[in-house]
């Protein structure tokens, strides 16, 4: 599903992001990836949304190798994986019903499919009865939401997340978690970049530890996948 094959990343100015980097995520598994601030985490998820390029190795998605992807496939493969970012990227201007429904409108989607997916969507993460009000109007855990709802709107089968809990309080960061967690029961592969260790060990899935650009840890807390544990 997900390929890092001795993969390097050094931006202008000679900071190395990362370094040498080797890991496999299969289909349908869950994962963190945690490191102090710096370690490389963003841009190790900017390589897998082609927001960034590696200068050594290789990153493969669902088989394809990313970096001989033309400028021209790049839109159509990033709508295949949801997103979801710390600060939300809402649009306050816009209701949360038509915050959800914007990746089905770039698509052109007919407005009944995209409204029949926009409230599927809603109802999972439990803000269906308040797709008619203004985000500024809701919780940073509501707009979090929001923002879930959005990314798996146009059913991914990847779902990245970067710090997806950084601004929440423990108890609405574990809720959030425990909703990746329903996704990823139905398949969706996850992804999740978070340095709340004292919440992703509890989880007890896997976890990739980044330290200055270098993958220096990569354990399975329990055999949630086939195959962990090796």
């Amino acid at each position: 599903m997900i390929k890092f094959d001795n993969v390097s990343k050094r931006y202008p100015g000679g900071h190395q992001a990362l370094n040498q980097v080797n890991f496999e995520l299969v289909d349908g598994e869950m994962a963190f990836l945690t490191g102090r601030s710096g370690a490389g985490k963003s841009t190790l998820l900017k390589l897998i949304m082609l927001m960034e390029k590696a200068q050594q190795g290789q990153v493969f998605v669902n088989g394809k190798n990313l970096n001989r992807m033309s400028p021209a496939q790049i839109p159509f493969y990033r709508r295949r994986i949801g997103v979801v970012f710390q600060d939300h990227q809402l649009l306050f201007d816009r209701n949360v019903f038509d915050n959800v429904a914007l990746p089905l409108q770039i698509e052109g989607y007919p407005k009944h499919e995209a409204d029949r997916r926009v409230r599927a969507a809603l109802d999972k993460v439990g803000l269906l009865k308040k797709e008619k009000m203004l985000p500024i109007t809701l919780s940073g855990g509501e707009q979090q939401r929001i923002g879930i709802a959005r990314a798996v709107v146009n059913r991914p089968k990847i779902l990245l997340a970067d710090e997806p809990t950084g601004n929440l309080d423990p108890e609405l960061a574990a809720e959030i978690m425990h909703l990746f967690e329903q996704f990823n029961q139905v398949g969706v592969s996850m992804l999740i970049a978070s340095h709340d260790l004292s919440l992703i060990t509890r989880l007890k899935h896997r976890i990739l530890t980044l330290d200055k650009g270098r993958l220096i840890q990569d354990a399975y807390h329990t055999a949630t996948v086939p195959g962990a544990g090796r």
